[in-house]
Protein backbone atom coordinates (compact mmCIF):
# COMPACT_ATOMS: atom_id res chain seq x y z
CA UNK A 1 0.00 0.00 0.00
CA UNK A 2 1.42 3.45 -1.04
CA UNK A 3 1.03 6.83 1.03
CA UNK A 4 -2.19 7.71 -0.80
CA UNK A 5 -4.04 4.08 -1.28
CA UNK A 6 -7.85 5.67 -1.27
CA UNK A 7 -7.04 8.41 -2.81
CA UNK A 8 -8.82 8.73 -6.46
CA UNK A 9 -7.58 11.15 -8.71
CA UNK A 10 -9.53 12.19 -11.89
CA UNK A 11 -6.60 13.03 -14.21
CA UNK A 12 -8.07 15.65 -17.34
CA UNK A 13 -4.64 16.53 -18.29
CA UNK A 14 -2.73 16.57 -21.45
CA UNK A 15 0.95 16.35 -22.77
CA UNK A 16 3.21 15.93 -19.78
CA UNK A 17 2.39 18.98 -16.52
CA UNK A 18 -0.78 17.68 -15.86
CA UNK A 19 -0.34 13.66 -16.72
CA UNK A 20 2.79 13.56 -14.87
CA UNK A 21 1.46 15.12 -11.30
CA UNK A 22 -1.08 12.46 -11.82
CA UNK A 23 1.02 9.78 -12.59
CA UNK A 24 3.26 11.02 -9.55
CA UNK A 25 0.11 10.60 -7.18
CA UNK A 26 -0.34 6.84 -9.02
CA UNK A 27 3.33 6.20 -7.80
CA UNK A 28 2.36 7.20 -4.41
CA UNK A 29 -0.85 5.06 -4.29
CA UNK A 30 -3.30 7.22 -5.42
CA UNK A 31 -6.18 5.71 -7.77
CA UNK A 32 -5.61 7.41 -11.24
CA UNK A 33 -8.24 7.59 -13.95
CA UNK A 34 -6.99 8.88 -17.32
CA UNK A 35 -9.79 10.50 -18.83
CA UNK A 36 -9.36 10.97 -22.57
CA UNK A 37 -11.36 11.60 -25.89
CA UNK A 38 -13.38 8.22 -27.38
CA UNK A 39 -10.34 8.48 -29.92
CA UNK A 40 -7.45 8.87 -27.79
CA UNK A 41 -5.69 11.91 -26.29
CA UNK A 42 -3.06 13.58 -29.14
CA UNK A 43 -0.22 13.25 -25.97
CA UNK A 44 -1.30 9.13 -26.57
CA UNK A 45 0.52 9.31 -30.00
CA UNK A 46 3.25 11.22 -29.07
CA UNK A 47 6.53 9.16 -30.48
CA UNK A 48 5.06 5.76 -31.15
CA UNK A 49 6.53 2.68 -29.94
CA UNK A 50 3.48 0.40 -30.08
CA UNK A 51 1.93 -1.26 -32.74
CA UNK A 52 -1.44 0.37 -32.12
CA UNK A 53 0.62 4.18 -31.86
CA UNK A 54 1.16 4.81 -28.06
CA UNK A 55 4.19 6.68 -27.42
CA UNK A 56 6.83 7.57 -25.49
CA UNK A 57 5.40 10.38 -23.61
CA UNK A 58 2.28 8.39 -22.67
CA UNK A 59 3.68 5.49 -21.49
CA UNK A 60 5.83 7.91 -20.05
CA UNK A 61 3.07 9.54 -18.12
CA UNK A 62 0.11 6.78 -17.76
CA UNK A 63 1.57 3.76 -15.60
CA UNK A 64 -0.82 2.93 -12.98
CA UNK A 65 -3.94 4.25 -14.43
CA UNK A 66 -7.56 3.09 -15.42
CA UNK A 67 -8.42 4.67 -19.02
CA UNK A 68 -11.92 6.48 -19.27
CA UNK A 69 -12.89 7.65 -22.32
CA UNK A 70 -15.58 10.80 -22.42
CA UNK A 71 -16.54 13.35 -24.63
CA UNK A 72 -16.61 15.81 -21.03
CA UNK A 73 -18.35 18.35 -23.50
CA UNK A 74 -21.03 16.57 -24.12
CA UNK A 75 -24.16 17.38 -21.44
CA UNK A 76 -24.20 14.00 -20.90
CA UNK A 77 -21.02 13.35 -20.28
CA UNK A 78 -21.04 16.48 -18.11
CA UNK A 79 -23.27 14.83 -15.98
CA UNK A 80 -20.95 11.84 -15.80
CA UNK A 81 -18.47 14.12 -14.63
CA UNK A 82 -20.00 15.28 -12.11
CA UNK A 83 -20.83 12.57 -10.53
CA UNK A 84 -17.43 10.73 -10.65
CA UNK A 85 -16.02 14.59 -8.92
CA UNK A 86 -18.32 13.63 -6.30
CA UNK A 87 -16.18 10.26 -5.71
CA UNK A 88 -12.66 12.00 -6.05
CA UNK A 89 -10.26 13.72 -3.98
CA UNK A 90 -7.89 15.76 -6.65
CA UNK A 91 -8.80 16.69 -10.52
CA UNK A 92 -5.83 17.33 -12.05
CA UNK A 93 -6.11 19.91 -15.68
CA UNK A 94 -3.49 21.48 -17.06
CA UNK A 95 -5.91 23.83 -19.71
CA UNK A 96 -6.90 27.67 -19.42
CA UNK A 97 -9.14 28.99 -17.12
CA UNK A 98 -12.14 29.91 -19.35
CA UNK A 99 -11.60 26.32 -20.62
CA UNK A 100 -12.32 24.74 -17.16
CA UNK A 101 -15.04 27.08 -16.69
CA UNK A 102 -16.49 26.09 -19.83
CA UNK A 103 -15.95 21.95 -18.89
CA UNK A 104 -17.05 22.45 -15.41
CA UNK A 105 -13.78 21.91 -14.24
CA UNK A 106 -12.60 25.23 -12.55
CA UNK A 107 -12.79 24.95 -8.71
CA UNK A 108 -15.78 26.53 -7.88
CA UNK A 109 -17.64 24.50 -9.95
CA UNK A 110 -16.03 21.48 -8.70
CA UNK A 111 -16.65 22.59 -4.92
CA UNK A 112 -20.54 23.25 -5.59
CA UNK A 113 -20.19 19.18 -6.20
CA UNK A 114 -17.53 18.02 -3.31
CA UNK A 115 -17.05 20.57 -1.19
CA UNK A 116 -13.89 19.27 0.06
CA UNK A 117 -11.90 18.92 -3.59
CA UNK A 118 -8.81 19.80 -4.57
CA UNK A 119 -8.45 20.73 -7.73
CA UNK A 120 -4.37 20.76 -9.30
CA UNK A 121 -4.20 23.04 -12.17
CA UNK A 122 -1.59 23.57 -14.55
CA UNK A 123 -0.86 26.64 -16.60
CA UNK A 124 1.34 28.24 -19.30
CA UNK A 125 1.29 31.53 -17.93
CA UNK A 126 -1.31 31.70 -14.95
CA UNK A 127 -4.59 32.27 -13.92
CA UNK A 128 -4.51 35.99 -15.02
CA UNK A 129 -2.60 38.65 -16.46
CA UNK A 130 -2.53 39.42 -20.12
CA UNK A 131 -1.60 35.60 -21.23
CA UNK A 132 -3.90 33.90 -18.80
CA UNK A 133 -5.87 32.33 -22.24
CA UNK A 134 -2.69 31.53 -24.16
CA UNK A 135 -1.18 28.42 -24.19
CA UNK A 136 2.17 27.01 -24.11
CA UNK A 137 4.20 24.44 -23.91
CA UNK A 138 7.72 23.71 -21.83
CA UNK A 139 9.91 25.19 -25.16
CA UNK A 140 7.56 28.19 -24.69
CA UNK A 141 8.76 28.33 -20.84
CA UNK A 142 12.42 28.34 -21.63
CA UNK A 143 12.58 30.84 -24.17
CA UNK A 144 10.52 33.19 -21.91
CA UNK A 145 12.38 32.86 -18.85
CA UNK A 146 16.10 33.68 -20.51
CA UNK A 147 17.79 30.27 -20.44
CA UNK A 148 17.53 29.68 -23.85
CA UNK A 149 19.34 33.07 -24.58
CA UNK A 150 21.80 32.14 -21.76
CA UNK A 151 22.10 28.50 -23.18
CA UNK A 152 22.67 28.89 -26.94
CA UNK A 153 25.39 31.52 -28.39
CA UNK A 154 24.93 34.62 -29.51
CA UNK A 155 22.58 34.57 -32.16
CA UNK A 156 22.04 31.14 -31.91
CA UNK A 157 19.70 30.47 -28.78
CA UNK A 158 19.29 27.11 -27.45
CA UNK A 159 16.60 24.67 -26.24
CA UNK A 160 16.90 21.98 -23.80
CA UNK A 161 15.85 18.91 -25.56
CA UNK A 162 14.68 17.38 -21.86
CA UNK A 163 11.21 19.04 -20.85
CA UNK A 164 12.48 20.16 -17.81
CA UNK A 165 9.88 23.31 -17.63
CA UNK A 166 7.09 21.01 -18.03
CA UNK A 167 8.68 18.01 -15.66
CA UNK A 168 9.40 20.36 -13.53
CA UNK A 169 6.04 21.89 -13.08
CA UNK A 170 4.44 18.45 -12.76
CA UNK A 171 6.89 17.72 -10.00
CA UNK A 172 5.80 21.07 -8.25
CA UNK A 173 2.32 20.49 -8.56
CA UNK A 174 2.02 16.71 -7.30
CA UNK A 175 3.91 18.49 -4.17
CA UNK A 176 1.45 21.09 -3.57
CA UNK A 177 -1.25 18.50 -4.18
CA UNK A 178 0.11 17.01 -0.91
CA UNK A 179 0.34 19.68 1.07
CA UNK A 180 -3.42 20.30 -0.09
CA UNK A 181 -4.14 16.83 1.05
CA UNK A 182 -2.21 17.28 4.70
CA UNK A 183 -4.26 20.45 4.98
CA UNK A 184 -7.40 18.72 4.12
CA UNK A 185 -6.64 15.85 6.30
CA UNK A 186 -6.41 18.64 9.36
CA UNK A 187 -9.14 21.20 8.14
CA UNK A 188 -11.27 19.24 6.06
CA UNK A 189 -11.18 22.19 3.65
CA UNK A 190 -10.37 21.61 -0.36
CA UNK A 191 -8.18 24.44 -2.40
CA UNK A 192 -6.65 24.63 -5.45
CA UNK A 193 -3.28 24.30 -6.04
CA UNK A 194 -2.17 26.66 -9.22
CA UNK A 195 1.23 26.24 -10.71
CA UNK A 196 2.23 27.44 -14.52
CA UNK A 197 4.92 27.28 -17.25
CA UNK A 198 6.19 30.59 -16.53
CA UNK A 199 6.35 30.55 -12.92
CA UNK A 200 8.04 27.28 -13.04
CA UNK A 201 10.85 28.51 -15.74
CA UNK A 202 11.28 31.88 -14.14
CA UNK A 203 12.08 29.98 -10.85
CA UNK A 204 14.18 27.43 -12.51
CA UNK A 205 16.41 29.96 -14.37
CA UNK A 206 16.23 32.30 -11.11
CA UNK A 207 19.90 32.49 -9.81
CA UNK A 208 20.71 34.36 -13.28
CA UNK A 209 17.64 36.35 -13.45
CA UNK A 210 19.03 37.52 -9.65
CA UNK A 211 21.75 38.44 -10.50
CA UNK A 212 20.89 40.69 -13.93
CA UNK A 213 18.31 42.09 -11.33
CA UNK A 214 20.90 42.92 -9.07
CA UNK A 215 23.76 43.68 -11.35
CA UNK A 216 22.86 44.25 -14.86
CA UNK A 217 25.74 42.45 -16.23
CA UNK A 218 24.09 41.30 -19.36
CA UNK A 219 25.22 38.02 -19.73
CA UNK A 220 25.18 36.65 -23.31
CA UNK A 221 25.00 32.86 -24.21
CA UNK A 222 28.54 30.65 -24.15
CA UNK A 223 27.16 27.05 -24.78
CA UNK A 224 27.73 24.43 -22.59
CA UNK A 225 30.57 26.58 -21.20
CA UNK A 226 29.83 27.93 -17.46
CA UNK A 227 30.36 31.29 -17.21
CA UNK A 228 30.63 31.63 -12.92
CA UNK A 229 33.14 29.06 -12.68
CA UNK A 230 36.30 27.42 -14.79
CA UNK A 231 37.12 25.34 -15.92
CA UNK A 232 33.49 23.97 -16.14
CA UNK A 233 32.59 23.21 -20.12
CA UNK A 234 32.65 19.83 -22.11
CA UNK A 235 35.61 19.14 -22.90
CA UNK A 236 36.79 16.53 -26.36
CA UNK A 237 38.58 13.33 -25.47
CA UNK A 238 40.33 10.92 -27.90
CA UNK A 239 37.31 8.50 -28.71
CA UNK A 240 33.69 10.94 -27.24
CA UNK A 241 33.30 14.01 -24.66
CA UNK A 242 33.44 14.95 -20.91
CA UNK A 243 31.84 16.95 -18.78
CA UNK A 244 33.88 18.49 -15.99
CA UNK A 245 32.91 21.31 -13.28
CA UNK A 246 34.78 22.89 -11.14
CA UNK A 247 33.36 25.15 -8.56
CA UNK A 248 34.97 26.77 -5.34
CA UNK A 249 38.83 26.93 -4.45
CA UNK A 250 39.19 23.14 -2.79
CA UNK A 251 37.68 21.92 -6.27
CA UNK A 252 39.89 24.21 -7.97
CA UNK A 253 43.38 23.30 -6.39
CA UNK A 254 42.46 19.33 -7.09
CA UNK A 255 42.40 20.50 -10.57
CA UNK A 256 45.70 22.36 -10.78
CA UNK A 257 47.50 19.07 -8.53
CA UNK A 258 45.84 17.38 -11.82
CA UNK A 259 46.59 18.88 -14.74
CA UNK A 260 50.52 20.28 -13.53
CA UNK A 261 51.75 23.64 -13.05
CA UNK A 262 49.75 23.75 -9.89
CA UNK A 263 51.58 26.84 -8.18
CA UNK A 264 50.90 28.77 -11.73
CA UNK A 265 47.12 28.58 -11.51
CA UNK A 266 46.89 28.48 -7.43
CA UNK A 267 49.34 31.34 -6.94
CA UNK A 268 47.40 33.76 -10.11
CA UNK A 269 45.49 36.37 -8.82
CA UNK A 270 43.50 36.22 -11.50
CA UNK A 271 42.07 33.13 -10.83
CA UNK A 272 42.01 33.49 -6.53
CA UNK A 273 38.10 32.78 -7.21
CA UNK A 274 35.36 31.82 -8.74
CA UNK A 275 33.90 35.01 -10.34
CA UNK A 276 37.41 35.34 -11.24
CA UNK A 277 38.19 32.20 -12.91
CA UNK A 278 34.63 32.48 -14.83
CA UNK A 279 35.74 35.96 -16.40
CA UNK A 280 39.41 35.36 -17.20
CA UNK A 281 38.37 31.11 -18.44
CA UNK A 282 40.36 31.04 -21.62
CA UNK A 283 43.63 29.92 -20.19
CA UNK A 284 42.03 27.05 -18.29
CA UNK A 285 40.08 25.74 -20.78
CA UNK A 286 42.88 25.64 -23.37
CA UNK A 287 44.69 23.47 -20.68
CA UNK A 288 41.90 21.49 -19.99
CA UNK A 289 41.01 20.74 -23.51
CA UNK A 290 44.84 19.66 -24.10
CA UNK A 291 44.75 17.46 -21.13
CA UNK A 292 41.20 16.01 -22.34
CA UNK A 293 42.55 15.70 -25.83
CA UNK A 294 45.53 13.05 -25.06
CA UNK A 295 43.19 10.57 -23.14
CA UNK A 296 40.54 8.54 -24.37
CA UNK A 297 37.10 9.19 -22.14
CA UNK A 298 37.33 6.50 -19.89
CA UNK A 299 40.64 7.21 -19.07
CA UNK A 300 39.98 10.71 -18.45
CA UNK A 301 37.33 9.77 -15.95
CA UNK A 302 39.43 7.52 -13.72
CA UNK A 303 41.95 10.17 -13.34
CA UNK A 304 39.12 13.24 -12.60
CA UNK A 305 37.30 10.77 -10.31
CA UNK A 306 40.33 9.62 -8.72
CA UNK A 307 41.48 13.20 -8.06
CA UNK A 308 37.72 14.11 -6.46
CA UNK A 309 36.75 16.40 -9.74
CA UNK A 310 33.17 15.85 -10.47
CA UNK A 311 32.57 14.43 -14.60
CA UNK A 312 30.34 12.38 -16.07
CA UNK A 313 31.37 11.26 -19.89
CA UNK A 314 29.08 12.89 -22.85
CA UNK A 315 26.30 9.85 -23.71
CA UNK A 316 24.04 8.86 -26.55
CA UNK A 317 20.43 7.65 -25.11
CA UNK A 318 21.47 4.36 -26.11
CA UNK A 319 24.21 4.71 -23.74
CA UNK A 320 22.59 6.18 -20.91
CA UNK A 321 20.28 3.25 -20.74
CA UNK A 322 22.90 1.01 -20.82
CA UNK A 323 24.76 2.60 -18.34
CA UNK A 324 25.81 0.32 -15.11
CA UNK A 325 24.49 3.16 -12.69
CA UNK A 326 20.98 3.24 -13.92
CA UNK A 327 21.04 -0.82 -14.05
CA UNK A 328 22.48 -0.91 -10.22
CA UNK A 329 20.13 1.33 -8.91
CA UNK A 330 16.95 0.55 -11.12
CA UNK A 331 15.81 3.97 -12.07
CA UNK A 332 14.10 2.04 -14.85
CA UNK A 333 11.13 -0.18 -14.87
CA UNK A 334 10.88 -2.66 -17.47
CA UNK A 335 6.98 -2.39 -18.98
CA UNK A 336 6.87 -5.66 -21.23
CA UNK A 337 3.36 -6.26 -21.14
CA UNK A 338 1.77 -3.57 -23.53
CA UNK A 339 0.23 -5.24 -26.42
CA UNK A 340 2.15 -4.70 -29.58
CA UNK A 341 5.62 -3.64 -27.84
CA UNK A 342 8.46 -4.90 -30.30
CA UNK A 343 10.34 -5.56 -26.78
CA UNK A 344 10.58 -3.98 -23.47
CA UNK A 345 10.27 0.10 -22.48
CA UNK A 346 11.93 1.36 -20.31
CA UNK A 347 10.25 4.18 -17.59
CA UNK A 348 11.28 5.77 -15.27
CA UNK A 349 10.18 4.62 -12.23
CA UNK A 350 9.21 6.93 -8.97
CA UNK A 351 11.98 9.03 -8.85
CA UNK A 352 11.89 8.97 -4.92
CA UNK A 353 13.05 6.41 -2.58
CA UNK A 354 10.67 5.84 -0.04
CA UNK A 355 12.33 3.22 2.68
CA UNK A 356 9.20 2.49 4.30
CA UNK A 357 6.20 3.27 2.74
CA UNK A 358 7.52 2.50 -0.81
CA UNK A 359 5.61 3.69 -4.12
CA UNK A 360 6.60 3.19 -8.16
CA UNK A 361 4.96 1.17 -11.37
CA UNK A 362 2.76 -1.65 -10.47
CA UNK A 363 1.23 -1.31 -13.68
CA UNK A 364 1.58 -0.92 -17.28
CA UNK A 365 -0.15 1.93 -18.90
CA UNK A 366 -3.54 1.00 -20.07
CA UNK A 367 -5.19 0.42 -23.60
CA UNK A 368 -7.16 3.44 -24.75
CA UNK A 369 -10.77 2.88 -22.57
CA UNK A 370 -9.68 -0.36 -20.76
CA UNK A 371 -11.39 0.52 -17.30
CA UNK A 372 -14.40 2.75 -18.94
CA UNK A 373 -17.42 -0.48 -17.81
CA UNK A 374 -15.51 -0.52 -15.03
CA UNK A 375 -15.42 2.80 -13.99
CA UNK A 376 -19.11 3.62 -15.39
CA UNK A 377 -20.38 0.55 -13.07
CA UNK A 378 -18.80 2.17 -9.78
CA UNK A 379 -20.78 5.44 -9.88
CA UNK A 380 -24.07 3.38 -10.92
CA UNK A 381 -24.37 3.44 -13.98
CA UNK A 382 -25.91 0.58 -15.64
CA UNK A 383 -25.03 -2.05 -18.58
CA UNK A 384 -27.83 -0.68 -20.77
CA UNK A 385 -26.96 2.98 -19.76
CA UNK A 386 -23.26 2.59 -21.00
CA UNK A 387 -24.13 0.72 -24.48
CA UNK A 388 -26.20 4.22 -25.01
CA UNK A 389 -23.29 6.20 -24.18
CA UNK A 390 -20.78 4.23 -26.40
CA UNK A 391 -23.37 4.66 -29.11
CA UNK A 392 -23.30 8.24 -28.96
CA UNK A 393 -19.75 8.76 -29.08
CA UNK A 394 -19.96 9.91 -25.55
CA UNK A 395 -17.60 7.23 -24.30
Amino acid sequence: MGVLTGIRVLDFGRYVAGPYCATLLGYLGAEVIRIEKPDGGEDRYIAPVSASGEGGVFFQTACNKKSLTLDPAAPRGREIVARLVATADVVVANLPPATLAMLGLDYQSLQRIKPDIILASQTAFGDHGPYAELGGFDGVGQAMSGAMYVTGTPGAPVKAAAPYVDFSTAVLSALGTLAALMHRERTGEGQEVATSLLGTALSVFASHLIEQGVTHCDRIGTGNRVQTSAPSDVFPTRDGHVLIHVVGNPLFRRWARLVGEERRWIDDPAYANDALRGANSAPLLERMRAWCAERTTQEALVELRSAGLPAGPVLTPQMALDDVQVAAMGFLHAIGDFPGLPRAAPVPDLPVRLSRSGGGIERRPPLLGEHTDEILRSIGMTEREVVDLRAQRII
